[in-house]
Formats: structure tokens, C-alpha cells, sequence
């Protein structure tokens, strides 16, 4: 692929990966279940990696598509891609908006399909890149063209936002027009370009579904229009695309196992996930409250989208690699991550682009008015200096506050909780960023690593030192500092690991404290639960979080490894100040 064009994929999900959260949001078609971003991000991931052949990257692309949304995008960018340069383009439109129609058996205004419909039209040749004012005109198309979807849909009419599926294919061209431009095409934050179509009516509302999204991978002669007419019907929202041997196939419906029946008479079924379509559309518009100063951190530590979510937190994704797979950390399931490592599978991590990354506080303080951001600590990333230089660009009237917290995994997840409910608290900004600067100082974490050859794969210990380690059933325990990780002592098994967790918070918390203590597990969940019932007993008052070690650490110190990460707040729970115990009760 020529240069330009590679680098116009990679920007063009970046910019959709930025914003995803909004799509998610106003996601109220064909169903209200709030995954239109999540979906595109997981279908389009192989997108960010341009550099292999054309026919391995549509191969991702099918094989990685999720939901409605996802499936239909990718039956288009198997296409596009193809053209590998911008004087391919326009047949590779045509050809990817013609089989994007074919995967949908009943195709429907109003939707990313109409978004391909006046992209083919627009570009009948290469003309269009001949200056920049031509692509300007063309984006202008594509932006009315979203406004109008919400009159093209009763659903978006009645929730007054525009077509999720359609507003992340203009994010994802806007970014990918941008460097076909030479960056000369400025990026408006989508707050303004589609201003009072971002938010769902408050009057809105919708039956609940019940059922399966299902998206599955059936290796099969079968005929992909025929297939889809057979699935419409066992169930809705229907996808259907081929790619050599393989059919992708998305669909809803209220009998998985009469489907799977249905759809192993057909072929092989070689790959199945699903979501609960009851669970996903009853938590659909449960909006967090906001606070008087919004909160972001790094996936860094030890969060889930959905608890950030529920706070109301934003979260700056790093990047895993596991095998063929690239998504952003948060969009990883632990079960896939240690599942590969204990295999042999190759992990990496990466951080986002320094692009991906201002589009972030772009996203965040176009819509916030002030912000707090805990930053992972700037010895483990370079996501500190990154919004520093943004600041100095970007924030003139200081509406971000940037502290640098010297922490990272469940450090500074509890940071991040604790920060974010006393926020729902405080009267006055000041007052969260001075809760924030002591409960850093006071916030503790110690890592308990089962096995030392991770470390060594990742190039933070020799191979000698992990068989040596390893052989005499060494097993060290490191606490995340400003400076990095420190070794803070060596154990030789389970219990001992425990006896030293109790010990550190024995030395840092008093038995009736309202402290906040994360206990973090990797594949060993029923392990760190039995931690959980010794740490409860002795701490009756504290409120005990059991969560996932951020990904980005159990990449580094593989399955088998737990954390103990832990604030206090003193014996009476106001930590020195009025209101600061608060935080305790409603994390």
C-alpha cells in the first residue's frame, strides 16, 4: 500500500476510536443496546495495522466483525482496502458499497448503508483529490448526510440523535480525508459539527429486548443471500458475508440453540460469541451523574469500561497484542489475554498514537467544561508528557488539570474510583483536586507475581534470572512508585504472598478503617476471593473491590499474578477533612 493511504486508515480508526463512547450513547437503532462503538472499534481493529497483505487484513476484518453495525462495515472495508492507493479509490467504493447491500437482506434508510450509497456517488473518480477544497465538499456531503438520518428512522426521529452506525463511518472518513488532505482539512469536535443530536431525548423510550446478538463463523459452501433468508427466519438484524471458505454471520434471536442447529446443517460452525440482548437494552440509557469536575484516567489502571461508565470516568486505552489480534486493552476479555499467554502466544502492548491521543482530550473537554486527569505515572508511559504538550496547544483557560500520579494497575484504578465519587461530593473543583493530590500520597499496591519467564518475554528480567527464579520457586512482589516498579520483597508460595498482603495493610490501616481496598486477580479468581473473605474479616468497615488486573500489567506479569491496592481514610472515615470518607459508600 502507498504511504499516504496506509496512514489514512490507521487515522481513520483512531479518530473512530476516540469518539466511540458517543456512539454508544445515541445507539438507539435498530435496537437500543449501546454498542455501536464498541462494535465498530472490534470489527475495524485490523485497520491500525496496514502494513500486512491486503487479503490477511479482510480476512481480520471478517473474522473480527461484531454486531450489526460491525458486520455491515466490514463487509464494506473488505473492499475498500483493496484499493491500496487514493487512485484506486473510487472503484473500491463502488465495489465495497455493492456488497455491504448484499450482507443485509432487508437494507434500510437511514443508516451507514445510505452513508455508502452517497460516498460511491461522490467520489465517480479521482478528481476529487485533485485539491482540498474538493474533499471538503465531499465531507460537507457526508455530514448532511448523517443529519439527515434522523429523519429517515422513527426511532432516531423519537430519540432526536442521529444514526450511530452512519456518525462513526463519518468519523472514520473525516480522520482518513484528513491525511489524504496532508492534515490541511481541520477535525471540528463532534460536539459542534452535530450539535443537539448527541444526546438521547430524555422523553425517549423503548421496549426492552430479550435474546441473542450472535456473531458467528460458519465454514460453509453455503450461499451467503440464501443463508441470510434461512436466518430472518429464526430471528432479526440479519448480516451475512463470505470470504472464500467462511460465511460471517450476525443475527438476533430467541432460540441459540435451534440457530446453531440450524446454521451446523450448513457447514462447520468454527467460531460463536454472543450478548444478552435483555441485559444490554435494560442498562441502556442509565446514564452516570455528572460531577463538578469530570474525571479522566488511563486503562492503565485497573478499570472497566463499564465501571468508568458508571462514574461517569473517561478512559485512555493502550494498546495489546495477543497473536493475530490488536484492540485497545479495554475491549480484551482476561480469559483471552492469560488463555494465550499460557499457550506460548506472543503479547505485546503499545500506546496509542500521540493522534489518537489529543483526539481523546479533544473528546473529553468538548464536552466537559473542567477536567481532572490521573495519568498514569509518567515512568511507566509517556501519557503525561503527550497532554502536556496538548495542554500548552489546547487549554489556554486551564480546564484540564493534569496530575502526574507516579501510579499505575490497581494504584491508580483506586485513585480513580475514590477520586471520582468524591467528585459527586465536592462543592468546588479545588476541593477534588486537593482530595486527589493526598489520597496519592496515601495510596498503596503491592503485585504478587506467580512466575518470572513473563517478565523475562517482555525483557524486564534475563531468561537466566526467570529459570533460576522459577526453579527455586521464587516469587517476587513489586509495588508500583513514581519511579517504577519496585521489587519490595520475595516469597516462596501462596500463602506466604498472603500473610505479606496482610501485613502491609496491618502496617497502613486500622481494623475499623473506611478504607477502599482493591483485591485484583488474573486466572485465579477463586484464589483472590478467598484473600477476599481473610481481608474482609479483619477490615469489617472497608469497602472491598474484587476486580481484573488491568490488562496492561497481566501482559507484563502473566496468569497466575494478584494485587492488593488499597486507600485509607482513618478510623472515623473523613481522612482529614469533612467529606473525604464519603467516597467509601458509593464506589
Amino acid at each position: 500500500m502507498m504511504d499516504d493511504f496506509r496512514q489514512a486508515l490507521i487515522a481513520g480508526f483512531e479518530r473512530l476510536t476516540a469518539w466511540a463512547d458517543i456512539l454508544d450513547r445515541i445507539n438507539v437503532f435498530p435496537i437500543a443496546d449501546g454498542d455501536t462503538g464498541r462494535n465498530l472499534v472490534i470489527s475495524l481493529a485490523p485497520l491500525r495495522r496496514p502494513d500486512r497483505d491486503g487479503q490477511v487484513m479482510a480476512r481480520d476484518i471478517l473474522l473480527s466483525a461484531r454486531g450489526n453495525s460491525g458486520n455491515i462495515a466490514s463487509s464494506f472495508f473488505q473492499y475498500f482496502i483493496q484499493a491500496g492507493s487514493r487512485e484506486n479509490l473510487p472503484d473500491a467504493v463502488r465495489l465495497g458499497r455493492e456488497h455491504s447491500r448484499q450482507a443485509v437482506p432487508d437494507p434500510q434508510p437511514g443508516t451507514m448503508l445510505s452513508f455508502f450509497d452517497a460516498l460511491a456517488a461522490l467520489l465517480p473518480n479521482t478528481d476529487v483529490f485533485s485539491d482540498h477544497g474538493r474533499i471538503s465538499d465531499v465531507l460537507a456531503h457526508l455530514e448532511a448526510v448523517v443529519q439527515d438520518t434522523t429523519d429517515q428512522q422513527p426511532k432516531l426521529r423519537k430519540a432526536g440523535v442521529v444514526d450511530a452506525g452512519a456518525l462513526g463511518l463519518f468519523l472514520y472518513f473525516e480522520g482518513f480525508f484528513h491525511i489524504l488532505a496532508d492534515g490541511r482539512i481541520p477535525l471540528r469536535p463532534l460536539t459542534e459539527t452535530f450539535r443537539g443530536r448527541l444526546q438521547v431525548s430524555p422523553s425517549y423510550s423503548d421496549d426492552l429486548e430479550t435474546g441473542y446478538c450472535v456473531d458467528t463463523v460458519l465454514q460453509s459452501e453455503a450461499n451467503a443471500a440464501e443463508t441470510g433468508q434461512m436466518l430472518t427466519s429464526l430471528g432479526e438484524s440479519v448480516v451475512v458475508t463470505r470470504k472464500d471458505a467462511y460465511l460471517k454471520i450476525h443475527f438476533h434471536t430467541q432460540d441459540r440453540e435451534n440457530a446453531h442447529r440450524e446454521l451446523a446443517l450448513l457447514g462447520r460452525v468454527i467460531g460463536w460469541t454472543e450478548d444478552d440482548l435483555y441485559h444490554q437494552t435494560s442498562s441502556f440509557g442509565s446514564e452516570s451523574r455528572e460531577s463538578s469536575v469530570h474525571i479522566m484516567t488511563d486503562a492503565a489502571g485497573s478499570l472497566s469500561r463499564q465501571e468508568a461508565k458508571a462514574l461517569g470516568i473517561s478512559i485512555l486505552d493502550s494498546y495489546l497484542t495477543v497473536g493475530d489480534r490488536y484492540l485497545p486493552e479495554t475491549y480484551f476479555s482476561p480469559e483471552e489475554l492469560y488463555s494465550a499467554m499460557r499457550s506460548g502466544l506472543r503479547v505485546t502492548t503499545a500506546q496509542a498514537s500521540i493522534f489518537e491521543r489529543h483526539q481523546i482530550y479533544t473528546s473529553v473537554m468538548s464536552r466537559h467544561q473542567r477536567a481532572l486527569y490521573l495519568c498514569v505515572g509518567s515512568a511507566f508511559t509517556g501519557n503525561y508528557r503527550v497532554v502536556m504538550d496538548w495542554k500548552r496547544e489546547h487549554d489556554p483557560e486551564d480546564r484540564l488539570v493534569v496530575l502526574d500520579t507516579g501510579a499505575a494497575s490497581g494504584r491508580l484504578g483506586v485513585l480513580a474510583l475514590a477520586v471520582a465519587a468524591y467528585a459527586f461530593e465536592a462543592v468546588e473543583d479545588e476541593q477534588v483536586v486537593a482530595f486527589a493530590r493526598q489520597a496519592l500520597i496515601r495510596c498503596e499496591e503491592y503485585i504478587f507475581l506467580d512466575r518470572l519467564e513473563y517478565l523475562a518475554a517482555g525483557g524486564r528480567l534475563s531468561k537466566t534470572e526467570a529459570f533460576f527464579g522459577n526453579m527455586l520457586h521464587m516469587k517476587p512482589i513489586v509495588s508500583p512508585m513514581a519511579d517504577g516498579a519496585r521489587k519490595v520483597g520475595v516469597v516462596r508460595n501462596r500463602e506466604e504472598q498472603l500473610r505479606f498482603a496482610l501485613d502491609v495493610l496491618g502496617r497502613s490501616l486500622q481494623p475499623e478503617e473506611k478504607a477502599l481496598i482493591m483485591l485484583e486477580y488474573s486466572d485465579n479468581r477463586p484464589w483472590v476471593e478467598e484473600v477476599k473473605l481473610e481481608v474482609a474479616r479483619r477490615y469489617p468497615e472497608a469497602r472491598i473491590v474484587l476486580h481484573p488486573l488491568s490488562l496492561t500489567s497481566g501482559a507484563h506479569t502473566g496468569p497466575g499474578t494478584w494485587a492488593v491496592a488499597f486507600l485509607g481514610m482513618g478510623s472515623n472515615g473523613n481522612g482529614g477533612g469533612s467529606n473525604h470518607g464519603k467516597f467509601v459508600l458509593m464506589v
